[in-house]
């Protein structure tokens, strides 16, 4: 199972759980969540004007051996208005721009969008049950 949450910060609401979304899915092959704001195939959806996020920006899906990875998808654009940042256990970093990532098994971690324009992110906490 993977559980996520979801909340969009502004530097005046930074803290703020207010308005946070859940999603979850089981750890079975081929399952997926969307985060973006295309309401028609993500679970959690940011706020429409907040166009440094894509329709659908990140994928996380499940392999076959029960491990979700992190896809930061290309958007229509060739460079990205955001940046997109990972922190799982010790490790911390940069999330390549259409990039693929593996979600810790039996962990929890945070995946922020960074606005690159204005102080505003998108902050999705991931557990991965084991």
């Amino acid at each position: 199972m993977l559980e996520l949450t979801m909340a969009a910060v502004t530097a005046a609401e930074e803290g703020a759980t207010a308005g946070m979304q859940m999603a979850d899915a089981p750890s079975e092959p081929g399952a997926v969540l969307r985060v973006g704001r295309d309401r028609s195939v993500c679970r959690l959806v940011t706020p429409d004007d907040w166009l440094f996020v894509s329709r659908v920006h990140l994928e996380f899906q499940c392999g076959q051996d029960g491990t979700w990875h992190l896809t930061w998808l290309r958007g229509s654009l060739p460079e990205p208005s955001s940046e997109v940042r990972i922190t799982a256990g010790e490790y911390a970093g940069p999330v390549a721009y259409g990039g693929t990532v593996a979600l810790p098994r039996g962990g929890n971690g945070e995946i922020v969008i960074h606005d690159r324009t204005a102080p505003r992110s998108v902050n999705v906490g991931f557990y991965h049950e084991v």
